[in-house]
């Protein structure tokens, strides 16, 4: 029987932020409709690559991995695209300077709260290293304390993150800012919106999924809607349906975490456990050799993946984290620029005087 569910969240059921954005003011020429159009469709595709022939496959570490490329690869399009329209930061609207700004440090949190995590559970690697290297010894105490570094492992796989939870609500607040800025006189700014609209929007359903997967819960798991003028709409409601879905079957079935690589170590470590557990009544051999030898590998999956995983998010981190440099470097260059023509302005006119 699956679990209750809450209402599953939705946001922009009803407006079109495309109204607000060409409804007033100069309308895009045909080259820049061009460029949206080719970052639309080169975002349709990245997103079709992410869906899998098999629900199975979805949430293997690997898949995850793959996602976070492609979250990585979006971010560096959008910055090829401010670089060809040639929009420079000194043109920009304060709003969409401030807007760029906040969200950036809302990513970096959330960067921050998945590498604490995938640390945590490279934490409880130790555990299982120890559970290894007793099982190997010839010491008649070698169940005892393999048993107790399994319960070591079960302890800490099971406790909370509190970073996790203040991600939830960061992922939440993102989402509610989804309404573009209204544009009246900048085609370019029309086209820089509309694309970096649909870069917000597969990042917070990526940083979504992390989420729900990271924390065991799929309650906070988002479904959100896309105006079907986008290219890439079809798309992201494909991928977004056939992973939610997915996720949310996982654990109405009441199984531990969505994480393949995780789930596998836990059931190691579930077969593994009896045998230690009563280690003074004789054990055959061979059961405990295989037991020990499937924890081993589905350990050692797991903890690659991991380091594979932390390595595109420290990626993720570091293309927000230079953009957002970027950003205000060339702001400062602009407020220089103006300090710098003030003074001679002031002179110019002492001068006459």
């Amino acid at each position: 029987m699956s679990l209750p569910q809450d209402p599953h969240k939705s946001f922009l059921p009803f407006r079109n932020p495309f109204r607000m954005i060409l409804a007033k003011g100069s309308y895009p020429s045909p080259e820049l409709l061009s460029l949206l159009n080719n970052f639309e469709e080169t975002l349709a595709e990245r997103l079709k690559k992410l869906k899998l022939g098999n629900k199975e496959d979805v949430l293997h570490i690997s898949w995850m991995r793959r996602a976070m490329e492609s979250l990585c690869a979006i971010h560096t399009d959008i910055k090829t695209l401010i670089t060809t329209l040639e929009l420079p930061v000194c043109d920009w609207d304060d709003k969409w300077v401030n807007v760029y700004l906040d969200n950036s440090v809302k990513l970096l949190d959330i960067c921050i709260a998945f590498s604490s995590e995938i640390s945590r559970l490279n934490q409880s690697h130790l555990f299982l290293q120890c559970v290894l290297h007793d099982l190997v010894g010839e010491s008649s105490k070698k169940f005892v304390r393999a048993s107790s570094s399994l319960d070591g492992w079960r302890q800490h796989i099971s406790s909370k993150n509190p970073r996790l939870e203040e991600c939830f609500c960061i992922i939440n607040n993102l989402a509610q800012t989804l309404d573009l800025p209204k544009i009246k006189n900048s085609a370019k700014g029309k086209v820089l919106m509309r694309a970096m609209y649909g870069v917000k929007v597969v990042t917070i359903f990526v940083c979504s999924i992390f989420a729900a997967a990271f924390s065991g819960s799929a309650k906070k798991l988002m479904d959100l809607n896309v105006p079907e003028t986008c290219l890439w709409a079809e798309a992201f409601a494909d991928l977004q349906t056939f992973v939610n879905s997915e996720i949310r079957n996982i654990y109405s079935s009441r199984r531990v975490t969505v994480l393949k690589e995780l789930e596998a170590v836990d059931i190691s470590v579930k077969k593994l456990y009896p045998i230690v557990g009563d280690g003074v009544n004789p054990i055959e051999a061979g059961v405990l050799k295989n037991a020990t030898s499937d924890l081993g590998k589905s350990a050692e999956e797991l903890s690659q993946g991991l380091d594979q995983l932390a390595k595109e998010i420290d990626s993720f981190f570091q293309i927000i984290l230079t953009g957002r440099d970027a950003l205000l470097c060339n702001i400062r260059v602009g407020i220089d620029s103006s300090n710098f023509a003030q003074p001679d302005n002031n002179v110019e006119g002492q001068a006459v005087r």
